[in-house]
């Protein structure tokens, strides 16, 4: 009976031996990764110091329920004070049912911007930067625009390279190299930063810039799925501090942040895309003081543009 007793008690403490050893070894690989990640968050920060654009004005619409919009400008900068917008998009998501609609708004659109003459909407961001281009978009289309983030070319080639080491892969649907500064062929492969970006730029073929808003679009669905992608976990510490430089928004780290695990843990995530103008909307024209141009039927596009975001 004693030696049943002492068995039992050896078998208790060595019990309790393992689990204290696994306990701690679990602690120990908690706080190595949180070191590692501090450590690759400082370096990606650091990478990225001295290439931030500067900050800019920005009011931000009232918020009213579950969504918010977000104006992402992608800028066309070579150290110029000034620049116009490559790309503009809307983000909507709504924190509730963790959606996504993605909305690309052409830069040859016809625009009245407040407080100068007509012009392509590219050019109110040259005119008037963040809150211009707003004013612009919220006057034609009547949308609410909560936050922004701006970032320039050499920037993005940057991001994509921290974040996938290994290049994204993207099904290029025909040889492009005119004025992108690359040469991609036809085929499924990995770009890096640089031939990403030389990717979305590509227009020189029949569908213009209408094209390249769709590959400008096709991007922006792979971005997500690497974010998201357990593989790039180890890099995302490096390339959040490296966003702290790179990308220029009204949010802070914390916000952004938190927005990231809110949209990491509703799960799987899709993205509805829409073009402003849509299809059959818009007729070709020309001005002296503006080039060619889209003229567009403004009350069709915000009618359509109100439906897919679902807006009240």
């Amino acid at each position: 009976m004693e030696q049943l007793e002492r068995r039992q008690t050896r078998h208790k403490r060595k019990k309790f031996r393992t689990g204290r050893l696994i306990f701690l070894a679990v602690i120990a690989l908690l706080l190595g990764g949180a070191a590692y990640s501090v450590q690759q968050y400082l370096s990606g920060q650091k990478l990225a110091s001295e290439t931030k654009l500067p900050e800019q004005d920005f009011a931000a619409d009232a918020k009213k329920g579950e969504i918010e919009n977000f104006l992402i400008l992608g800028v066309d900068s070579r150290g110029e004070e000034k620049s116009r917008t490559d790309t503009m998009m809307l983000l909507s998501w709504n924190r509730d049912t963790n959606e996504m609609k993605l909305v690309s708004f052409m830069r040859d659109i016809y625009a009245d911007i407040p407080g100068y003459q007509s012009y392509k909407l590219n050019t109110a961001y040259y005119l008037g930067g963040v809150q211009l281009l707003k004013d612009t978009l919220t006057a034609m289309f009547d949308v609410p625009i909560h936050h922004y983030a701006v970032i320039d070319f050499k920037s993005f080639e940057a991001m994509i390279d921290i974040l996938a080491p290994n290049g994204i892969t993207m099904d290029v649907e025909k040889d492009m190299s005119a004025f992108i500064g690359v040469a991609l062929k036809q085929g499924t492969q990995q770009l890096n930063g640089k031939e990403l970006l030389g990717y979305a730029r590509f227009r020189q073929d029949a569908e213009g810039d209408f094209g390249r808003v769709a590959r400008q679009q096709k991007v922006m669905d792979a971005l997500k799925d690497e974010l998201f992608s357990i593989a790039n976990a180890k890099n995302l510490p490096k390339f959040v501090g490296a966003a702290q430089g790179y990308v220029t928004t009204d949010l802070t780290a914390a916000e952004e942040l938190k927005m990231a695990l809110s949209v990491a843990a509703g799960g799987g995530i899709n993205i509805d895309k829409m073009t402003v103008p849509a299809e059959g909307t818009y007729t070709f024209n020309a001005y002296q003081h503006a080039g060619s141009v889209l003229e567009i039927d403004k009350a069709q596009n915000k009618a359509l543009l109100h439906e897919f975001l679902q807006m009240k």
